[in-house]
């Protein structure tokens, strides 16, 4: 169950960077419509309204589609994931070789430290599948 944390800052997108700077990966809960959604926004991109509440999601979803760059810094993925609560969400999946990350993989959320800022990356969940 998703633990509620502070109303919508002015700035959706500034107070999602800011929880992540602290550790804490949240996103925008409608309560009229109990629908998380991400990117965060100031009103609910289903309904519309505008009474939305912070929430720490489980952190674990599914590689719904993946794709690799092949670079001479290193090879690393691009991943669509769907969070068990809904949202999709791009990013990256990390800790594993690149060619085993496979849609329908399931992931967890991770908030790794690159350049000196938060990124929020997945780690796969071995021996879990959708």
């Amino acid at each position: 169950m998703p633990n509620t944390a502070t109303e919508p800052a002015p700035s959706a997108e500034r107070h999602y960077f800011e929880q992540l700077a602290q550790g804490r990966f949240v996103i925008p809960q409608c309560q009229a419509c109990a629908r998380h959604h991400f990117y965060p926004r100031v009103v609910c991109p289903h309904c519309g309204s505008d009474a939305l509440r912070w929430v720490e999601p489980s952190g674990r979803g599914e590689v719904y589609s993946t794709t690799v760059v092949r670079s001479k810094g290193g090879d690393y993925t691009v991943c669509l994931v769907d969070l068990d609560e809904g949202p999709r969400l791009m990013s990256r999946v990390v800790d594993m070789p690149v060619d085993d990350v496979a849609i329908g993989l399931r992931v967890r959320a991770r908030i790794d430290e690159v350049d000196g800022a938060p990124l929020l990356v997945f780690v796969g969940l071995t021996g879990e599948s959708a």
